[in-house]
This record gives structure tokens, C-alpha cells and sequence, in this order.
């Protein structure tokens, strides 16, 4: 790799939030949280991206306080004592090594299934009700549910404030609840909150806003969103720039300070105008920061390890995204894999040491190093 890493290395400052450095540790599901409490093995994961280098980790996603929040095992909670307790350490932790740390907020809608703990008797919750041989799987929401959940978020986030959270990151991207609201895949309904792109964005815009509300007007939020879903990976929100336009402006209204523009591989194009990616037309459209993210360090994305177990995704160079964001096409880069393998990926690119960098492989899913 020839390129001057120095971009990657240059101070980030927005408001209150100074970043040492230009990466970000993106959120990646760990599932290390027994009861939803963090423990000391994952304030110690943290602590060491932060001891080793990088700018802002964003945390894996934390579930808010309603009874569908979560939908997978042992994922830490964003409420509660004993899970509050366990995420001051964490940040107590990330600080005490010179780090900015923010929670993902994180309601995972209809793909919950029954019997996930900790409410085992409680169905998946949407836009759009789902049952089967009589039996609600998704509750279609109600104008209360959809109240409780806005009033969940802003809880999480004042919560994240008080104890010492740098910034907070709201999970709008890759079919979870909010995302579901904004795609017309899952989201029919003929309310307020279906049908045009500005009644699909209700919602987040009501959360963005209700989340400003609780933490003032400079604590930084983070709002990540993706064209692809789970559900669906070829699908897009907005395939025009002026449909991205219609998406982003109400929510930058609405109180979004940064843009975490999720997508499978940050190289590729987002239309057919420009070489921009997603995070690059992001920022054009709205003048607010951008965080690009998508396979960043590797040479196979994610999706890849899903369907070939055995693949092992070696570094890749990082040539083109080091001229991108010298070119200020965006501002932030978040790094995935290559960091969960990897603790001292920053260090090790800062120093020019790729070689050293390690592989990843889904071997690495099984532990916290």
C-alpha cells in the first residue's frame, strides 16, 4: 500500500465531540451479554480498541426499554440498573484509555420471533401486522406502540448522556424497526406513516426529534441507515438522488448530526451519475457529516461468510478509500471485521504494518479478543 495515511489520522470536531482520528469501530452483534448485563469481557473488547487507536467506537446494538426491543440472545440492554451499570464501565473504561465511545440504539420490529428472552410470550412488533394459524407474530403497531417506542429511544439516549456516553447512534439501517417503517417492502399501511416517502420517515423523524429533545441541542446523534435489508439485499430506499434527498432532509431537520451510510462495500458507486458512494452523496445532499462503512480493510464483505463458512477475508488495500477521504468525500470511515479480529488494526495501519494485520475468518465470531 502506497497512499499517505495521514487522512485517516487527521482530528475529527463536531460541536462537543473532538475524534483523535478519522475510524470509527462499527457496530457488530456480539452476543456476550449474558441477561443483557456487559461484563467485564466486554468492557475489556472495547477498552482494547480504544487502548490501540481508534477515533469513536460505536458500540454493538443495544436494545431500548420496550418489551420487542430485542430479538436475539444475550444482547446488552439499554435499560435497567444492572445494564446501565454494566455500560458505565464500558465507557468509563474506553475514556480512561483516550477514547469517544457512543451506544446503537437498537429495536430489531418484526424480525424478533416468539420465545426470545427475556419476554418469551411477546410477538415481534411492525408496521404491519403478521399471523399465522391464529396466532399474532407481529403486532401491527398502534399510535400507543409507536409512542411507547419514540419514548423508548429518547429514554436511551438521555440515559447514554447521563452516564457518559460521548454521542448516541440511532439503528435506522438493515430491515430492524425503523428501517421497516422507511420500506415500502414491509411498510403497506394507509395511516399517517405509510404510503409517500415523507409518511414512511414519520417515524424516525419522530424519534430523531423526541432524542434531540432529551439530550439538547449539542449532544451529538448519530443516524445510521442502509439501502439494502436483511429482508432484502438488493433493495433501495432511494434509487434517484432526488429520492435520497427526499429520505435524508427531514431527518437532518429533525436533529441528525451524522450520517452512518451503511453500505455491503463502500467502493461502489451509489447511482450511475457519479463515483460517489453513499456516504459521499449523503453529505452532499445534506451538508452534515458522513461515515462510510462496507467491507473497509478486507477483500470479501460480510454477506460472503454467510454462505461460504470457510472463507477467510485477508487485508485488503486501502489506497482508494484514503484518496476518497482526503478528497473529503466523506468524513468518517467505520471499520467492521477487520476490527473485531483485530483490536490493533489502527495501530498497525498508523504504522504502516498491514502485514501484520490479522485475517478474518468466522472462527473470530466465537470470541471477544
Amino acid at each position: 500500500m502506497s497512499a499517505d495515511v495521514t487522512p485517516l489520522f487527521t482530528p475529527f470536531k463536531l460541536g462537543p465531540l473532538t475524534l483523535s482520528n478519522r475510524i470509527v469501530m462499527a457496530p457488530m452483534t456480539r452476543n456476550f451479554s449474558p441477561k443483557g448485563v456487559p461484563g467485564q469481557a466486554v468492557v475489556d473488547y472495547y477498552r482494547r480498541r480504544a487502548e490501540s487507536g481508534v477515533g469513536l467506537i460505536v458500540t454493538e446494538g443495544t436494545v431500548i426499554n420496550h418489551p420487542g426491543a430485542s430479538g436475539y440472545p444475550s444482547v446488552p440492554h439499554f435499560y435497567g440498573e444492572d445494564a446501565l451499570a454494566g455500560c458505565k464501565q464500558v465507557v468509563d473504561a474506553v475514556h480512561a484509555a483516550g477514547g469517544k465511545i457512543a451506544p446503537q440504539l437498537w429495536h430489531v420490529g418484526n424480525v424478533r420471533r416468539l420465545g426470545t428472552e427475556p419476554y418469551p410470550d411477546v410477538p415481534g412488533f411492525g408496521p404491519m401486522e403478521k399471523q399465522k394459524e391464529g396466532k399474532v407474530l407481529v403486532k401491527g403497531m398502534t399510535q400507543a406502540d409507536i409512542d411507547d417506542v419514540v419514548a423508548g429511544f429518547a429514554q436511551a439516549a438521555k440515559d447514554a448522556k447521563e452516564i457518559g456516553f460521548d454521542a448516541i447512534e440511532l439503528h435506522g439501517a438493515h430491515g430492524y424497526l425503523i428501517d421497516q417503517f422507511f420500506w415500502e417492502g414491509t411498510n403497506q399501511r394507509t395511516d399517517n406513516y405509510g404510503g409517500s416517502m415523507e409518511n414512511r420517515g414519520r417515524f424516525a423523524v419522530e424519534i430523531v426529534r423526541a432524542v434531540r429533545a432529551a439530550v439538547g441541542p449539542d449532544y451529538p446523534v448519530i443516524f445510521r441507515f442502509s439501502q439494502w435489508k436483511q429482508q432484502d439485499y438488493t433493495a433501495r430506499l432511494a434509487p434517484t438522488p432526488e429520492l435520497l434527498e427526499q429520505f435524508l432532509a427531514p431527518l437532518s431537520d429533525a436533529g441528525v448530526d451524522i450520517f452512518h451510510c451503511s453500505q455491503r462495500r463502500f467502493w461502489e458507486p451509489e447511482f450511475e451519475s457519479s463515483d460517489l458512494n453513499l456516504a459521499g452523496w449523503t453529505r452532499n445532499i445534506t451538508g452534515k457529516p458522513a461515515i462510510t462503512v462496507g467491507s473497509v480493510g478486507l477483500d470479501g464483505e460480510f454477506l460472503e461468510f454467510m454462505v461460504n463458512t470457510d472463507k477467510v477475508a485477508q487485508t485488503a488495500n486501502i489506497d482508494d478509500l484514503l484518496t476518497r477521504l482526503a478528497a473529503n468525500e466523506f468524513d468518517l470511515v467505520a471499520v467492521g471485521r477487520a476490527l473485531l479480529v483485530d483490536p490493533q488494526w489502527a495501530d498497525k495501519v498508523r504504522e504502516g504494518r498491514f502485514g501484520d494485520i490479522q485475517p478474518f475468518s468466522r472462527e473470530a465470531l466465537k470470541t471477544l479478543v
